[in-house]
């Protein structure tokens, strides 16, 4: 053997390089922002968590990983508001339809976005948000009569559960049928937080059986959670003392700023 192979052999090797905590931690702090600053709007307002949410993660994360890792906070948040200010069970009452139909239209929309490629799900998340901003500056809001509200359930709730399991933003078609039967404004809260709550329950289900929640992203699902509470329940405190109005507005610039990114990114 050689003299130079026998002394590099005796050597004693160097310690493996660590990380700077920084550099470890640095990858953490835009996804968990995200997080906070979405639950912060959605106790503010009522909602907005998976529609701000999604596309400030998908800045940081692939669009399957932002909604897979949105659901457990998602769940939590949307909880505690159903049963914040009462009636709940009147409201599982009349939404069932739309519980029920959304939930199928949920396991269609998840199956779908387990099969399409991150540039078309980029591609339709921002086209969805901008679409959003673009009703509420338009101030679209028909009214639907409540001889009408049986029938519309279905087909509203099949529609917002396929767009939920596809972009993880259902709010859109939500919002618009709850704003035209004209909910009062606690009312519209509870109804918004119980059809996300029974919405995300099955895309949780959905998203395990598709291979889209693995153990890894629940983890993190689960530290996520746990990160936002605070900041929704300081949004809490803000919907109840403030008018949420100005506050929506600037809201809706923002995400407004993000859906058109969102959309350059996917078609550059």
């Amino acid at each position: 053997m050689p003299a130079a192979d026998r002394a590099s052999r005796g050597a004693p090797r160097a310690p493996p390089r660590r990380s700077p905590p920084g550099r470890a931690i640095a990858p953490l702090l835009g996804p968990t922002l995200a997080v906070l600053v979405a639950a912060f709007v959605k106790g503010a307002i009522g909602f907005g968590f998976p529609t701000l949410g999604t596309p400030l993660l998908a800045l940081f994360l692939d669009v399957k990983t932002a909604v897979a890792v949105l659901v457990v906070p998602n769940l939590v948040m949307d909880g505690i508001q159903a049963r914040r200010r009462g009636g709940l069970a009147a409201t599982v009452r009349r939404l069932a339809p739309l519980l029920l139909f959304g939930g199928a239209g949920t396991v269609l929309g998840t199956a779908a976005l387990a099969e399409l490629d991150a540039q078309t799900v980029t591609l339709a998340l921002g086209g969805f948000v901008v679409l959003f901003v673009t009703l509420n500056a338009l101030a679209v809001s028909p009214r639907v009569a409540p001889s009408w509200e049986r029938w519309l359930a279905a087909p509203v709730g099949l529609v917002a559960g396929v767009v939920g399991g596809v972009t993880n933003v259902p709010s859109l078609p939500l919002i618009l049928y709850f704003y035209a039967l004209g909910m009062e404004k606690d009312e519209f809260v509870r109804s918004i937080a119980v059809t996300f709550l029974a919405y995300k329950l099955v895309q949780l289900v959905s998203l395990v059986a598709v291979g889209l929640l693995d153990g890894r992203r629940f983890g993190a699902s689960l530290a996520l959670a746990a990160v936002g509470v605070g900041a929704f329940a300081l949004g809490l405190r803000v919907q109840d003392r403030l008018d949420a109005r100005a506050f929506n507005r600037v809201v809706l610039v923002f995400l407004g700023a993000i859906g058109v990114w969102l959309m350059i990114r996917a078609l550059g």
